[in-house]
Formats: C-alpha cells, structure tokens, sequence
C-alpha cells in the first residue's frame, strides 16, 4: 500500500501543548518538513525562545537550545559564529521577537547574520493570558485593551517584514499564512527558500508566519483562521518582501 502520510524525521511523535486550532503544530511540520527534504537534520540546530513555543526544544528532533526572552538572535549569532557549517534557525513569537528581543532581531539582522528566523505572528501575547502585543491590530481587543488597540493611546502595529526587509544586512524576507490548505502550501515554499538562502551563505533570512491563536482571540478554530484572513492580511500583506537573486 502506498504510503501517503509520514511524519517528518525532524519532528518527535509526541503530543504537543498547544491549544485546539492554534496553528503552530503547522508550522513546526513545515519547518520539520523542509529539513528533511534539505537533508540537513545531522547539522541543524535551533533555538526555541520564551513564550507559547518555549516548548520546541521538546518537538524538534535536532539539535536545540533554549535562550532567554527575546535573545535567540543574540544565541543563534553565538552559535553561527562558532559553528558555521550548521545549519541555524530561531523560531520566535511576537511577543519575545517584536517586543523585548526588538534590539536583538534588528541588530542581528543589520549584521546579516547567516541564520533563518521562523517569526509567529498572532497579534496577541497568548501565553500570558492574551495582553496587547506590538502586533495587535488596530480596534483589536486584548485584556490590555479591553475597548480596542486606540493609535492615540498604544500606537500602531509594528510591522516587522518590512521594517527588516530595508536593512542591507538581510538577504530573505517573507510574509506568509498557515490559515488555509493553500497558504500552507506557500508558507513551506518560503521557508524552504529562507534555508536554502542561508545554505547558500548569502545573508540573514525571516519569514514572518501569520498565525491563530483561537485562545485568547476567543473564537472557534474555524472562526479564528477566518478572522485572520480578513483582519490580519489586509494589515500584513504576504509576499516576498526581499531575495536575492541567487533563489530564483
């Protein structure tokens, strides 16, 4: 019988912690997924970060460490400089990359260190309980902004493909979505490419991964998914934002 369904070799067969409908187990399987087929699984490390992912040490079967909030940039450069045949990738929440790693995601970007950043935007802080993150939308209701995010009060969403996308230091950006079979499909193809970009040594590469967190948005999984699809793309465009000519 042909098989049609395997789990990746890069991803352990344990249950994970996530809640119903949030859409990280997806993209784990992305990411697992594109190390296999890249054959890199002997060499790849990474670095899970604080917040609902600060389990991923537990999920990936490579190599991995786990760094303080926001300082998995600061932890993957130390790692890259010292061993740099192996192939490196952070994998961040908003909170801990657009937060209080802000300093660390810029810096390491502008030197165009040569590691991959799997960056999961859910425009919430969820581990937490569902405060206002720096990718809260607009009007969006958190336990922090009760009445909805106000531009006067708490400013304006940060958007952080293209602010990374202008430095000279990187070489890969992309913004994607997991909230449809289709999205999926093209949010593999990215971090595909932003591997292959760092294995070509050709700079730092993120792709910022649009996400679901039916938690804290207080939605049914399939509402949430539809939310983000109206809401969150409108304010965060896919696409490519920067690559170099060498990925095709």
């Amino acid at each position: 019988m042909k098989k049609v369904f395997t789990r990746p070799r890069s991803l352990k067969d344990i249950p994970t912690h996530y809640c119903p409908g949030c859409t990280h187990g997806i993209v784990h399987r992305l990411v697992a997924e594109v190390i296999d087929e890249l054959e890199i699984f002997d060499r790849t490390i990474g670095v899970a970060p604080v917040g609902c992912s600060v389990f991923a040490y537990n999920y990936f079967d490579c190599d991995m460490f786990q760094a303080s909030h926001g300082r998995a940039p600061a932890v993957a450069t130390g790692i890259k400089r010292v061993l740099p045949d192996r192939v490196v990738f952070t994998y961040q929440g908003d909170g801990d990359l657009a937060a209080i790693g802000t300093g660390e995601i810029v810096h390491a970007a502008a030197r165009g260190e040569k590691f991959t950043v799997i960056f999961i935007n859910n425009a919430i802080y969820a581990m937490t309980g569902g405060q206002m993150a720096p990718t809260t939308l607009l009007g969006q209701k958190t336990t922090t902004t009760p009445y909805g995010r106000d531009k006067e009060v708490n400013g304006y969403p940060v958007k952080i493909a293209e602010m990374l996308s202008v430095l000279d230091g990187t070489a890969y950006v992309a913004r994607v979505s997991v909230h449809d079979p289709a999205h999926v499909v093209k949010a593999k193809k990215a971090i595909k490419r932003a591997f292959e970009v760092q294995l070509a040594n050709l700079g730092f590469s993120i792709v910022e991964v649009l996400s679901a967190c039916p938690t804290n948005w207080g939605l049914p999984p399939a509402k949430a998914l539809k939310w983000l699809a109206e809401n969150m793309i409108p304010y965060y465009p896919l696409g490519e934002y920067k690559k170099p000519a060498e990925v095709g």
